[in-house]
């Protein structure tokens, strides 16, 4: 796949022509007041999993609405005291998998949360368990349209909320430091990372890779690849709506949550992501509020990006915040 997007050197420069929504602090701020009114009720139950160096315990927490959210903790084996945490979110269509499938970051010496994202998980990897129990209006098959009508409605409205209240759970176990707390992701992940990084106030570290979800009026545009095709593919039935739509997407694009980052992050982009647009990454990455940013480049890359390079990469990175 050739380059398809502006040059580098444009890139770095690229801002986004999306306007938050006047209200987007007050909608985000009521959404987690109501959240907040049910109980976290965080429940930790340790799995047998066989693994010798890693301690996992299958977690349950009230996410958006109050329903219930899965996710993992893994542990390293033998902790005694709390540990540095990383809270991580899953790439579209893929669930919290199985206990053993991601074990870098506890190897690293850090606790491990990672959260189920709520109706998927049934895409790759080894699947989830979190059901997504709220209905919606008219959609396309996926999870980009469902709710599109209104932000209040929106799927992403209650994956964002869960994620927030990942971050909670995950710091009430008495093994983790919730003062030494970062939060990644890729794709998917690295949009659900952004919105995470604006809406939590207080972490350490910040790191979406080629994240999902930003610069809408673009992405929803230029590429014509699976997840950003189904909205076009929405439009393109219930013609006239895109300025309707375009609203809802406003209060959930990663370009408007990145203005109000609040933590060191590192972004990584590639070139000929034809699924993550590279100028949508930078977008996001050039809104970033916080001085401490940097962003991981990977020329030749699809949307793949820098893979176990980049895992490397975000490993020698941490060491500084967490």
């Amino acid at each position: 796949m050739a380059l398809f997007d502006l040059p580098l050197d444009e890139l770095r420069e690229y801002r986004s022509t999306s306007a938050a929504p006047a209200d987007f602090d007050a909608f985000w701020s009521k959404t987690l007041q109501e959240a907040r009114e049910h109980d976290l009720d965080a429940r930790f139950e340790a799995v047998d999993t066989g693994l010798s160096t890693v301690q996992v315990y299958d977690v349950t927490f009230a996410g958006f609405g109050g329903h219930p959210v899965k996710g993992w903790l893994k542990l390293p084996a033998g902790a005694e005291e709390p540990l540095p945490l990383v809270v991580e979110f899953i790439g579209y269509g893929g669930g919290r998998g199985l206990p053993h499938e991601n074990l870098l970051w506890a190897s690293t010496g850090r606790a491990h949360f990672v959260m189920d994202t709520r109706g998927q998980g049934s895409g790759w990897g080894g699947g989830g368990a979190t059901a997504d129990p709220v209905g919606a209006g008219v959609s396309y098959p996926g999870f980009m349209t469902r709710g599109i009508e209104a932000p209040e409605q929106y799927y992403y409205r209650r994956v964002f909320t869960d994620a927030v209240r990942a971050v909670e759970a995950a710091r009430s176990h008495p093994l983790t430091d919730s003062t030494r707390t970062a939060v990644i992701g890729a794709s998917q992940g690295g949009g659900i990372t952004l919105a995470v990084g604006s809406l939590v106030p207080d972490l350490v570290a910040v790191a979406p890779d080629v994240p999902f979800l930003c610069d809408f009026p673009r992405s929803a545009t230029m590429t014509d690849r699976h997840p950003y095709r189904e909205i076009g593919l929405f439009l393109k039935t219930h013609r006239g709506r895109k300025e309707d739509a375009l609203r809802t997407l406003s209060y959930f694009d990663g370009v408007h949550f990145a203005a109000r980052g609040r933590a060191p992050a590192l972004f990584s982009a590639a070139l000929e992501d034809q699924t993550c647009p590279p100028s949508t990454v930078f977008a996001a990455f050039n809104a970033w509020a916080h001085e401490d940013k940097a962003i991981e480049v990977y020329e030749f890359n699809d949307h793949e990006g820098g893979g176990p390079f980049h895992e490397e990469a975000k490993v020698r990175w941490l060491r500084s915040y967490a």
